[in-house]
């Protein structure tokens, strides 16, 4: 079981980026997978999650900025992130986990993480 994090980079105040969450060795029919990021000298912290049943969740923080969605085909969830700020340099992680029932919870696997730098 695996799951790797692509799409991050350097992008300006106000721009938008949209991270990848391949999975392999399983199919998200059977996990739930969340994103979490942690900022410099902060802990990690839980963003959104996709369940199992194909339910949403986003913390209060990130609701209306942030869009998970997945695509089964491609085993692939992705993380649509919009109006960047700064306050959102961080790695972003996915993690997948086959029996959480909230984001909390999601923790089996976990990605190396990609890198997301707001500046100017």
């Amino acid at each position: 079981v695996q799951v790797v994090e692509s799409g991050g980079g350097l992008v300006q105040p106000g721009g938008s980026l949209r991270l990848s969450c391949a999975a392999s060795g399983f199919t998200l029919d059977d996990y739930s997978i969340g994103w979490f990021r942690q900022a410099p000298g902060k802990e990690r912290v839980g963003l959104s999650g996709i369940f199992k049943d194909g339910t949403t969740y986003y913390t209060h923080s990130v609701k209306g900025r942030f869009t998970i969605s997945s695509d089964n085909a491609k085993n692939t969830v992705y993380l649509q992130i919009n109006n960047l700020k700064p306050e959102d340099t961080a790695v972003y992680y996915c993690a997948a986990d086959s029996v959480a029932e909230s984001l909390d919870e999601i923790n089996d696997y976990w990605g190396q993480g990609t890198q997301v730098t707001v500046s100017s």
